[in-house]
């Protein structure tokens, strides 16, 4: 008898596998081009700037203010799942995000602070600086 090779059904599961491989390929690589979504909030003390971060722990997450833009930056680490095998990479593992505070603000940077929640949401609070200017006078002639 004449060896015909793995069955049809075999060929579908290669096949299926190799497919969504790519199609989990194609949507992390998404995931990480596209800016994380973010609010930017005011109180008369501070700003606060909400970002998702879904599924990072605070070494995960880098916070930088340059010029007036808050910047984030998480590397995500896929646990190893025993006795599981990775058939669909849909996460993206590095995501960006940054956010321009409004004109004119002028913020504490030395004060600033980050605060990641088990909700996988990113908190950053960002005091107003104290001196706002002087206001001058303005008189008629």
């Amino acid at each position: 008898m004449r060896d015909r090779g793995p069955p049809l059904m075999e060929y579908g599961r290669t096949i299926g596998g190799a497919i969504a491989q790519r199609v989990g390929r194609a949507a992390s690589r998404v995931q990480e081009e596209s800016p994380l979504p973010a609010d930017v909030l005011e109180s008369d003390d501070e700003f606060l700037v909400v970002f998702d971060a879904p599924g990072a722990t605070a070494s995960d997450v880098q916070v930088r203010v340059v010029d007036h833009t808050v910047e984030v930056r998480i590397d995500r680490f896929r646990a190893f799942r025993e006795s599981f095998e990775m058939v669909f990479p849909g996460r993206g593992l590095e995501l960006d995000g940054r956010v321009e505070l409004p004109a004119g603000a002028t913020i504490e940077d030395k004060e600033a602070r980050a605060e990641l929640r088990q909700t996988g949401t990113l908190y950053v609070y960002l005091p107003k600086a104290e001196d706002q200017g002087e206001e001058i006078e303005v008189t008629e002639e």
